[in-house]
């Protein structure tokens, strides 16, 4: 080997590395305490791999200067304080570890990264550690500064007598309130309740086994009450029900609890994951389908992979995997409660129907469970799209709110059946409709179709209005929109202002038509066809109209048509484009005017 590719060995800082632990990898200092956890458990897990009878407990005690942690697991020695607790990276729970390879399952850590979390709290790290796999080994002493340096040295026998392993702390300068005893055993409590062995602080009890879900209850009830408790420890909410949640294959175990409001879809659901008994994180997304966020989850799993940091998981196949069959037990829990327990499913629906929609557009399995249960808003009322077309031969809908709203007073005086499409999810269910009720009539509501439904004036009487047609016209074609007389109820309702998606991106062109320069009016020109425009109906039956229609002055009734316009665009809700909003203001400066004007003549 020539001189410039002589080997080196990377220099680490150990001052830069607890600083991007702390500030990079970690979230909060509190986890230098799960990482304590997770050693004492993996080293008495590691002894009972050899000695199943070997006691297993792990003790905390701590004064607000310092703590101290003892296990009974299974110890260093002085080669594997200097192979291990020195060298950064280097962990004796992978599977190329000697001699514990085929236990490597059951350990909760496999970074080689955790003990140096403990420097974002302390000064100094001091470990006495006597190995169980040498009994004859004297116990050695490995004391770590935040400076980056460390000593070992062997202790006599009398300094520790049984196998196992004691960390000490030394508190950092302004760290010392996370080493209080109080502040230690509600760290403990949140991560260690579920572990496997008994944890104290003190003579205080952290360990709270078996997990709420696996304890026998003398009832359902019971149960179902003691969770509901559990619940609202853990998420601060009352659950409107609780969903048991077992994947042997996957090693998990646990409950998801159905939340009791509504919450958005897009709000990021925050479960709380344990890892072989450890809380790996209260904040886990990705862990069910998007379509499940009203339900949260408190789970134990021994198969999920975290990341180095051990606060989130690691999105691979078997996370893919665990998610789909956790959707399958919240939907297996629908079914269910579809098939026994209709009030408890009417109340769950009544908050969370949106995701139930959600789910059942794209599992039809769902959609035939859950369509005549699911809420649609309708001319009827709110019914199930199962009742609604029991009542009606064809199943209209609108796509949007918006159209809905122009057409459902008239729809209903007309005996038309309507479905507002306009919510998330609801115009796919409806076209989906006649899957789940073969031979079922859907179709979308249009202006034609409307019109179509509507009585038609004698032609008499329409051509004695002629003139006033004729006005009327006139008046509203600048604004891209066509005038028709028909009779139709309810008789309050002056006019009926129609249009569909077609006459809208058509009107939408024709103001963009307007406003653009010369090459662009004429490339949007040519893409004017054949489109249909808006309609403003007006009720013959509507003794306005008649009076209107009866008027010898073409200016005071262009007018009038103009405020019936504007009228009707209001009812629908519909958002007024500038042209409107001046015509609307045209109309009443007009009409207030003529009415002053003949105030005075008639005086």
């Amino acid at each position: 080997m020539t001189a410039d590719q002589t080997p080196h060995t990377f220099q680490v800082d150990l001052r830069g590395l607890v600083d991007l632990l702390s500030h990079h990898l970690y979230s909060s200092p509190r986890v230098y305490l799960r990482e304590l956890l997770q050693n004492a458990v993996d080293a008495i897990t590691a002894r009972r791999a050899e000695e199943p009878e070997a006691p297993a407990r792990v003790r905390l005690y701590a004064d607000g200067d310092g703590l101290r942690v003892e296990d009974s697991g299974i110890g260093l020695t002085e080669r594997d304080v200097h192979s291990l607790l020195a060298t950064i990276g280097r962990s004796s729970k992978r599977a190329d570890a000697a001699g514990i390879a085929s236990a490597r399952a059951e350990f909760l850590g496999q970074f080689g990264i955790g003990l140096l979390a403990c420097f974002v709290v302390a000064a100094e790290i001091r470990v006495v550690s006597r190995s169980a796999r040498t009994p004859a080994a004297p116990p050695v002493e490995w004391t770590a500064r935040d400076d980056g340096s460390y000593t070992v040295r062997t202790l006599a026998d009398g300094a520790r007598t049984e196998p196992g392993t004691t960390v000490y702390l030394t508190a950092r300068p302004g760290s010392g309130e996370w080493l209080t005893e109080e502040r230690v055993l509600a760290l403990a409590r949140e991560y260690g309740s579920l572990l496997p062995y008994e944890v104290r602080v003190g003579d205080r009890r952290v360990t709270d086994l078996p997990a709420p879900w696996d304890r026998p209850y003398p009832s359902p009830a019971a149960r179902r009450v003691a969770l509901a408790g559990h619940c609202r420890e853990t998420f601060g909410f009352t659950p409107l029900d609780s969903i048991d949640l077992d994947l042997p294959l996957a090693g998990i175990r646990g409950v998801a609890y159905v939340l009791p409001s509504a919450v958005s879809p897009a709000q990021r659901a925050g479960h709380r994951v344990h890892l072989k008994g450890m809380l790996l994180t209260e904040r886990a997304d990705g862990l069910l389908p998007d379509w499940a966020f009203f339900v949260r989850c408190v789970l134990d799993t021994d198969s999920l992979r975290p990341t180095a940091s051990r606060e989130s998981l690691y999105e691979d196949e078997t996370l893919a995997g665990v998610r789909d069959a956790l959707g399958g037990a919240v939907r297996d829990w629908l079914g269910e409660l579809a098939a026994g327990a209709p009030e408890r499913l009417e109340e769950f629906l009544a908050v969370h129907h949106l995701g139930v929609k959600s789910l059942a557009r794209h599992d039809g399995e769902m959609l035939r469970t859950m369509l005549p249960w699911l809420p649609f808003e309708t001319t009827d009322g709110r019914l199930s799209l199962e009742e609604f077309a029991r009542r009606h031969p064809v199943v209209h809908y609108t796509r949007t709110v918006e159209e809905y709203r122009q057409v459902a007073a008239i729809a209903t005086a007309q005996g038309i059946g309507v479905v507002n499409g306009g919510y998330t999810y609801d115009t796919d269910l409806v076209e989906r409709l006649p899957e789940v009720r073969p031979g079922t009539a859907v179709a979308e509501l249009d202006a034609d179709t409307v019109t179509a439904h509507l009585d038609p004036v004698d032609p008499a009487q329409e051509l004695a209005l002629s003139a006033f047609l004729s006005v009327a016209r006139a008046t509203l074609d600048p604004l891209g929109c066509d005038v028709s007389l028909r009779s139709f109820h309810p008789l309050t309702v002056p006019a009926l202002h129609l249009d569909d998606r077609a006459a809208r991106h058509e009107q939408a062109r024709a103001d963009a038509e307007e406003r653009a320069d010369d090459l662009w009016a004429g490339i949007l020109g040519s893409l004017r066809g054949s489109a249909p425009r808006a309609r403003l109906v007006l009720n013959h039956l509507n003794p306005t109209i008649r009076r209107i229609g009866s008027l010898d002055d073409p200016e005071l009734a262009g007018t009038a048509v103009e405020a019936l316009y504007g009228q009707a665009l209001l009812m629908a809700q519909r958002p007024l484009r500038p042209a409107d909003s001046a015509l609307l203001n045209r109309a009443f400066t007009g009409l207030l005017a003529w009415a002053t004007h003949h105030g005075e003549n008639t005086a």
